[in-house]
């Protein structure tokens, strides 16, 4: 994949300034509500994110620049959605990779990077997701690594992974989007004292805290890597409330509210 390939069917938007930074709360909460009210309406995530993120996309890019091996890939913008799209190339990797894992984690969740993409250019077209621009880059790049984190944080596609990945990526990004929806599934889970919901989203918040800087990874060079011994170098131990609730609660955490895709 050459530098500043767009991914396959990217058509950028027109060569405009990126939208303004300010935050606009009423949008934010009115998009909550929907969302907690219906588990797939993840078109609502993205218009949290728009109204809410700020300037977390800009510092975050900016932050990237003085990691190591970060101007690099600053320099080169790969898209990483298109090689997440490219399953043959993959389904090359050895069992145990995290391509290996990618690759099961999406069949089995029927699920993949274009889909998502797609649901973000619906709401963030005119604010310059695919814009020419490197904050719109690393936006992009932000977004295309949300399954990669399912799978280095060991959160799945319940109700309660998605909550607790939601807490983690606030930790991670200081997107405020992040933690308006992660405190709402919060509020919501403490109303069900069946299992510790709500203190499972802030495990996943203190594990974001306490984890290397995920975004400043080389997520291409990562997919040959095996995946507990990638864990252990990002700092990324299992997470002890959330293993604890069987697989068959973790949707009830958020009966009518669950947060997903």
């Amino acid at each position: 994949m050459n530098a500043m390939t767009p991914p396959k069917g990217f058509t950028p938007a027109p060569d405009t300034k990126l939208a303004p930074l300010r935050r606009d709360w009423p949008k934010a909460l009115r998009a909550l509500r929907k969302l907690l009210g219906d588990k797939d309406d993840t078109v609502q995530v993205f218009e949290i994110m728009r109204a809410l993120n700020g300037s977390a996309t800009r510092d975050a890019y900016n932050k990237l620049l003085g990691t190591v091996g970060g101007g690099r890939m600053a320099y080169e913008r790969r898209e990483l959605s298109e090689l997440l799209m490219d399953r043959a190339a993959l389904a090359q990797y050895p069992a145990g990779t995290l391509a290996a894992h990618y690759l099961a984690f999406t069949t089995a969740g029927q699920i993949d990077a274009e889909g998502l993409a797609d649901v973000s250019r619906q709401v963030e077209r005119e604010s310059g997701i695919d814009l020419a621009h490197p904050y719109a880059w690393f936006g992009r790049r932000t977004r295309d690594v949300h399954d990669f984190w399912h799978i280095l944080t060991g959160y799945d596609l319940t109700g309660l992974g998605e909550a607790c990945l939601v807490a983690f990526s606030y930790a991670q990004t200081r997107a405020m989007g992040w933690a308006v929806i992660a405190t709402g599934a919060a509020l919501r889970g403490r109303k069900n004292k069946a299992h510790p919901y709500a203190r499972a989203i802030w495990e996943g918040y203190k594990r974001g805290k306490s984890a290397a800087w995920l975004l400043g990874e080389d997520y291409e060079a990562m997919l040959g890597e095996q995946l507990e011994p990638l864990r252990a170098r990002l700092g990324l131990t299992p997470p002890k409330l959330f293993d604890a609730i069987p697989v068959a609660a973790r949707n009830e955490a958020l009966p009518k509210e669950q947060l997903a895709r």
